[in-house]
This record gives C-alpha cells, sequence and structure tokens, in this order.
C-alpha cells in the first residue's frame, strides 16, 4: 500500500457586494471573498492538498482563473472533479483535514455544514473530514478583517 500527504493554502481579500461562501456554506456577512470563482477559500486549500499528495499539479493548472467557464463557479463542482481526478490516478481519499483563519465572522455555527458539503462533493464519509477555525487575534491581513485564509493537509491511499 503507498500513502500520499499533500498541503494545501488559499486567502482571498474581503470585498463589498460578493456573498461570503466558505466550505460551500453560504455565510451571512457584509462582505464576500473576491475571485474568480466563488472565492471559497477552503475548499480550494483542500483542491490543492489533494492535488498536491497525488502530484497531479495545482487547482490553478486544473481550472485556469483566465478560463470563462470557471467564473463565479460554485467551488464545489471543482473540488468533485478533483475527487474525480485523484481517484483516476488510482488514489483513494483517506481524509483531508483544514483550518480557517478568519477574525469575522465567527464561523463555528457552519463548520458541520461545510464539513458535509465537502464530503458530499469528494464523495466521502464525513468522519473523513475535519475542519476548525480560529482567529489570529487580530494580527495580520485575517486580524484587520481584509481577508480570509486556509490550509488544508489531504491523506491519500492507493486502491
Amino acid at each position: 500500500m503507498d500513502f500520499r500527504v499533500g498541503i494545501g493554502f488559499d486567502s482571498h481579500p474581503l470585498v463589498a457586494g460578493r456573498a461570503l461562501v466558505l466550505g460551500g456554506v453560504t455565510v451571512p456577512h457584509h462582505m464576500g471573498l473576491s475571485g474568480h470563482s466563488d472565492g471559497d477559500v477552503l475548499i480550494h486549500a483542500m483542491m490543492d492538498a489533494l492535488l498536491g499528495a497525488a502530484a497531479l499539479g495545482d487547482k490553478g493548472a486544473h481550472f485556469p482563473s483566465s478560463d470563462p467557464q470557471y467564473k463565479d463557479i460554485s467551488s464545489l463542482i471543482l473540488l468533485s472533479s478533483v475527487g474525480d481526478l485523484v481517484r483516476g490516478a488510482g488514489w483513494r481519499i483517506s481524509n483531508v483535514d483544514a483550518t480557517m483563519l478568519a477574525q469575522n465572522p465567527r464561523l463555528a455555527p457552519f463548520v458541520e455544514s461545510m464539513r458535509e458539503q465537502a464530503g458530499n462533493a469528494l464523495s466521502i464519509p464525513v468522519q473523513r473530514i475535519g475542519i476548525k477555525v480560529t482567529t489570529t487575534d487580530h494580527l495580520g491581513f485575517v486580524g484587520r478583517e481584509e481577508g480570509i485564509a486556509a490550509y488544508a493537509v489531504a491523506s491519500l491511499v492507493t486502491e
């Protein structure tokens, strides 16, 4: 049996006039994340962790921001495609674990829904998805509420 681990990171600035979508869940907030797709930093970090573990490049190589078909697309659709790519390369997703950094809004009430959305998109049990949230205690761009960031780790095993 072969085993792989990948790491992913993403961050986007908060901007007026967009919905805040994290983990496929629309979170009530007066600002949303800028981006070519829906700007979902949590799902983007998960995608890069999975692609990296399978040595399949990164999300930008598969879903370039220059391609109009990805404009405002739900990142859950892209995550589902990444799951298919990983499985097509002979891997089984063991688990995905992520941490989001946001000063505001408070995200803990939405974590279970985010886990369900990610698990459904990847066709894996929700028990294999871990999501945590934290602040930066007012440090940096996250602490100044200028943006939100996420880290993710994925582990894969051979089928």
